[in-house]
């Protein structure tokens, strides 16, 4: 290597730990939802069984504590490195991208996967999970925690 060389810039490299960098935050940001899959799942299973609440408040109310969880863990870890802009603001962005996605491609891809293409409701209910998160992901990390 000549001293040219040497003190050209390494696109390469930094391409390389640009991408990686991308993956672990996508890596951790798929390690929260999976928390919130959880929150929501038992939110609403003791809200219909314990509170007795009609199945589509118990539903609002048990997506509602899986965003606030997600929320949480993504400003404290997935997005950790980035400034703090105010909380309040924050979680209203965050309510106001991933929240409604969330409930907007859910209901759209759930109502073209099962209702028009006849896929089994458990399967199409991965899919557009997967489909909803990259949506989200980029969101969240070019929208919210900035």
């Amino acid at each position: 290597m000549n001293a040219v060389d040497a003190l050209a810039p390494d696109h390469e490299g930094s391409a390389r730990k640009s991408r990686n960098a991308v993956l672990q935050r996508f890596a951790r940001f798929s390690a929260v939802g999976a928390g919130g899959v959880i929150v929501q799942t038992v939110t609403l299973g003791v809200l219909l069984r314990i509170a007795g609440m009609h199945y589509l408040t118990a539903t609002a109310v048990a997506v509602e504590a899986s965003v606030l969880h997600n929320f949480v863990w993504h400003r404290r870890w997935t997005w950790a490195d980035r400034p703090k802009s105010r909380a309040v603001v924050c979680l209203l962005r965050f309510n106001a991208t991933n929240g409604v996605m969330s409930l907007i491609g859910n209901l759209t891809l759930m109502f073209l996967l099962v209702g028009m293409l006849q896929l089994n409701p458990q399967a199409a209910n991965l899919i557009t999970i997967g489909i909803c998160s990259l949506v989200n992901f980029a969101l969240a990390d070019r929208f919210v925690f900035i």
